[in-house]
């Protein structure tokens, strides 16, 4: 099995339609980073979702040092394009890792688009999530047109696909593979290259075609709590 080595840029931007599950991406991938860094921010910049957002574990992983920056207070569980004003100063901070969880629809891709000139000042790369399972992006043709039209939208090149094929607890190991052809397509009509494949909870995958990242389950559904 190919295993994930390293993200070799500063600021990684997670883009992906709703239900693709960037957030919790992000959420480990902050993790992931904090291993090898000292500063980590994850920017909780989804104000789609009303049930899988960063901003809700920010006590969690407060206790890991890492920061999830996010509206406080009343604007917290607000559906509201805001982005705080600590964003701009995280994201041209050097000494800081950051990881950018992004709306899932064209809503959010124009919050993205408010610090893009930011982002592409920096050393950065977008990464645009898709699982196949999802209706947003159950078909090639409609993965490409919800890249093109989110990457407009938010000002912002995607530089990575990510495979992130799944059906939660009842995953296979084919369902991952059929995510990977499926992403090849993806890629041999774009150009993007695939950077990697997403698994859940220890999910072994034999004859993969590109690198593994592990994933925890962090997020929970409100009749999961």
């Amino acid at each position: 099995m190919r295993k994930l080595q390293v993200f070799d840029h500063r600021i990684s931007v997670m883009m992906g339609m709703f239900g693709s599950g960037k957030t919790e991406l992000s959420l480990n991938l902050a993790s992931y980073l904090k291993e090898s860094c000292e500063a980590v921010a994850l920017i909780d910049a989804d104000v789609i979702s009303p049930y899988f957002r960063s901003r809700d574990l920010v006590d969690l992983f407060a206790d890991n040092d890492i920061d999830i920056i996010a509206p406080k207070g009343p604007l917290r569980t607000a559906d509201l394009p805001i982005v705080p004003a600590r964003v701009r100063g995280v994201i041209q901070s050097e000494d800081t890792i950051v990881v950018i969880d992004a709306g899932g629809n064209e809503y959010g891709a124009v919050v993205l688009s408010s610090i893009s000139a930011d982002i592409k000042s920096q050393e950065s790369a977008v990464y645009f999530v898709v699982n196949p399972f999802r209706p947003f992006t159950d078909t090639v043709a409609k993965t490409v047109d919800h890249l093109v039209s989110l990457s407009k939208r938010a000002r912002l090149t995607v530089n990575y696909l990510v495979n992130n094929a799944n059906l939660g607890s009842e995953t296979t190991e084919d369902d991952v593979l059929s995510g990977e052809q499926f992403l090849k397509e993806v890629s041999d009509e774009t150009g993007i290259p695939v950077i990697m494949t997403c698994v859940m909870n220890g999910i072994e995958v034999l004859n993969n075609r590109f690198p593994v990242f592990q994933m925890k389950k962090y997020l929970k559904t409100p009749w999961e709590v």
